[in-house]
């Protein structure tokens, strides 16, 4: 396959429903899941000193829950998505931090 076709047919691929997910119905509630999608990708040919010829490409894509619309009574609100991982890697970079900047103070007169 040309690196040209490779990228028609990725971007061909990216839809809607890459950030929006099935709407989910239960009693009376319904809740559409949404997702922050990125995607990118490169790629290249060339020709060596021998006259031969290679070309590549790559692609990635990655997704993470951001949140739900969620309709409730013929009322629509957002939910975000709390991402545990972040809150607690934040945390941790301010302890750090500030046992760093406390050590450093503790040093100099």
């Amino acid at each position: 396959m040309k690196i040209e076709e490779l990228f028609t047919k990725a971007r061909n691929s990216v839809e809607a429903r890459m950030v929006f997910a099935e709407p989910i119905e239960r009693g009376g509630l319904t809740v559409i899941p949404a997702a922050r999608v990125a995607a990118g990708g490169g790629g290249g040919n060339g020709r060596d000193q021998h006259g031969q010829e290679g070309e590549g490409a790559g692609l990635g894509l990655t997704a993470r829950p951001v949140g739900a619309y969620v309709i409730e009574d013929g009322k629509l609100r957002w939910e975000p998505a709390v991402d545990v991982n972040r809150i607690a890697a934040v945390a941790g970079a301010i302890v750090v931090a500030a046992l760093w900047l406390s050590k450093r103070k503790a040093g100099k007169p």
